[in-house]
């Protein structure tokens, strides 16, 4: 069983300062997530200690230890709190009025969507030009991280030219694995949160009317490396040949969701593939995607590509 009293002191520690709060209340927060609705307890720390942080309107860096520095290319982590100097590399239209920009920054290391929300109250950033952002806070959806720029978040236009880097890479390999998690899922609604449901159940926004996703978690196997590669809701209805309405009509005649993930497998299990795309942390995000083989039995398959 999780040391739950041992996570909520350290959580006390860290904003008694600024906020009224007790060692109990806190472990009241952290027992609900870990023991009612069975989140593990680094996620339900990060949820305790975020939601803290929104009720305390204070930086980050006020009641903890001062950001660090970090390189976008090692960011692998979601809910950090760090400082990064990026190139704005493109601007796109927000899609609500909540959010204020929206876009791409890089460094030499690779490339990482930002989103600067409009209540923040922010200066406005400029396509081409180098920024010093502080107290950004990391976050992550179908693997693929990105940053959020809040009321906290410093902004400084640095004179200095950054030759932003690309991360994407390409591998090949068998399909051998279709992981759990994939095909017809639910998020969370919340325009700031993107997790997927457990039965229901937002670990940061308790039980919510979830949205339907389309996702592929697999796994590609050369012989000699195992990759893991996430495919976004656009990418698998290209590559499973479904869209996001086929699926949710197919799991309604069944009166169950899993059908959809057992459709998918049928259809890409055990055929070999060409997958290009960002490198994050230890999945592969596809962005292109080729069949270079014909259908197969996957254990064949997997025995085959081992043995290479």
């Amino acid at each position: 069983m999780p040391d739950v009293q041992s996570h909520a002191e350290d959580i006390h520690d860290q904003f008694a300062d600024q906020m009224d709060i007790t060692v109990e209340e806190v472990e009241e927060r952290l027992d609900t997530l870990v023991n009612e609705y069975q989140v593990p307890i680094d996620e339900a720390r990060r949820s305790v200690t975020s939601s803290y942080y929104d009720e305390a309107d204070a930086d980050p860096e006020s009641v903890g230890d001062a950001n660090e520095q970090r390189e976008i290319g090692s960011v692998n982590t979601a809910e950090e709190w760090i400082d990064i100097t990026a190139k704005v590399v493109e601007l796109w239209e927000p899609r609500s009025d909540s959010i204020a920009q929206v876009g791409l920054v890089g460094d030499e290391t690779g490339r990482i969507k930002f989103t600067s929300w409009a209540k923040s109250d922010l200066p406005t950033l400029e396509e081409g030009s180098v920024y010093q952002l502080g107290n950004v806070v990391t976050d992550e959806y179908q693997g693929q991280f990105s940053v959020k720029l809040n009321r906290t978040t410093t902004i400084e236009e640095v004179d200095e030219e950054i030759e932003v880097g690309d991360n994407t890479t390409e591998i090949e390999g068998a399909l051998v694995d279709i992981q759990s998690g994939s095909g017809l899922i639910k998020r969370c609604p919340h325009e700031d949160c993107t997790r997927v449901l457990q039965n229901g159940r937002c670990s940061e926004h308790g039980e919510v009317d979830g949205e339907f996703d389309l996702r592929v978690k697999g796994v590609l196997d050369n012989g000699a490396e195992v990759h893991e590669v996430i495919f976004n809701r656009e990418m698998t209805e290209e590559f499973a040949d479904i869209t996001l309405d086929e699926a949710k009509e197919r799991a309604m005649d069944a009166l169950d969701t899993t059908v959809v993930a057992d459709d998918i497998s049928e259809k890409v299990l055990g055929r070999y593939y060409r997958i290009s795309g960002p490198e994050l942390g230890r999945y592969v995000l596809a962005d292109e995607f080729e069949q270079l083989g014909a259908h197969t039995d996957s254990e064949e398959v997997l025995i085959t590509a081992r043995s290479l």
